[in-house]
């Protein structure tokens, strides 16, 4: 029986060169280009970190697009309680002021109290968590018992107090969100480095003579930076809420200063005849709260090493 004669355009000569077992496909990206290119791939995050930079933006450069002073009054019936026009864009309240002024100039003020909160929250919850963790024993006991003890008194308590010792306004805030938004970040770099500390990196430093300072602050605590981000994101929306509800029970800054909290309480009074003096601030705060959660919820999946390809 006779065998067909194999087709060359069938087959092709196998072509194999040595090393191409072993060559790199994909390109070799570090941690935290890994991050940012699953955080691109994340459209709500992107959306969100958009929003986020907008209202940065014009939160600086918003007050100064107007000829109008977010303080500056004119009573005069033709200025007050105007509505969205032209000359003012926002309205003007009853007093007369302009509201895209001050609606921008109230964005500065909550953002800044959110980042400030955050920045305390990030410096003292971190410093505290990873002492506490590493050190442990005893040094642990006393440090997370005193943490359970500020925890348990509520955070209205400590702003009333505050108010009757310093003049209510941005600095009480500010101080008042600091003695107490760091206890969270504390139990949680606590945890962290517990988890950490006994990693084959963490007894190599140990034994090469590293002291504790260096241990926690160079290796323990880089290590924690995913959660540490992820929680600090989403602390500047619970510290803008917060003052936003302070300054509508009257405990937030003091007139003429101006937050988005603030211009909610003003504009409440005045819904049923001026809603845009509440639809305005309402509006922002609620597109800043939702921005930053939105950007915490990307950054969270973005951080996870079980999702790393």
């Amino acid at each position: 029986m006779a065998v067909d004669p194999i087709s060359n355009l069938l087959f092709q000569p196998f072509s194999h060169k040595i090393g191409e077992d072993e060559a790199i496909v994909r390109p070799n990206t570090t941690y935290w280009q890994d991050v940012w290119y699953r955080l691109k791939q994340n459209k709500g995050a992107i959306a969100g970190l958009v929003i986020v930079i907008i209202m940065i933006v014009m939160a600086i450069i918003g007050p100064y697009l107007t000829p109008y002073s977010y303080d500056t009054q004119n009573l005069a019936a033709e200025f007050t309680n105007q509505p969205p026009s032209s000359e003012h864009w926002f309205g003007t309240d009853d007093l007369g002021r302009d509201l895209f002024t001050r609606v921008w100039h109230g964005a500065r003020v909550s953002l800044l109290i959110g980042f400030l909160s955050a920045l305390v929250q990030f410096v003292i919850g971190v410093t505290y968590g990873g002492i506490s963790g590493y050190i442990g024993g005893w040094v642990d006991e006393v440090m997370m018992r005193i943490v359970e003890i500020l925890s348990g008194i509520p955070f209205l308590l400590y702003v009333i107090l505050l108010m009757v010792i310093l003049e209510p306004g941005l600095n009480t805030i500010l101080i008042a969100l600091g003695v107490v938004y760091w206890l969270s970040m504390a139990r949680l770099v606590r945890g962290q480095v517990l988890a950490l500390k006994e990693q084959e990196y963490v007894l190599a430093a140990r034994a090469l003579g590293a002291s504790q300072w260096r241990i926690i602050f160079r290796h323990l605590i880089p290590n924690c930076m995913g959660p540490i981000l992820v929680y600090s994101t989403l602390a500047i929306p619970e510290a803008i809420f917060a003052e936003a509800w302070l300054s509508f029970l009257g405990l937030g800054v003091s007139a003429p200063q101006a937050s988005l909290g603030m211009l909610v309480s003003d504009g409440i009074g005045a819904i049923r005849l001026y809603p845009y003096q509440l639809f305005f601030p309402a509006f922002f705060i609620s597109l800043t709260i939702l921005a930053f959660n939105i950007l915490g919820d990307g950054l969270r999946d973005a951080l996870d090493p079980r999702l790393r390809k």
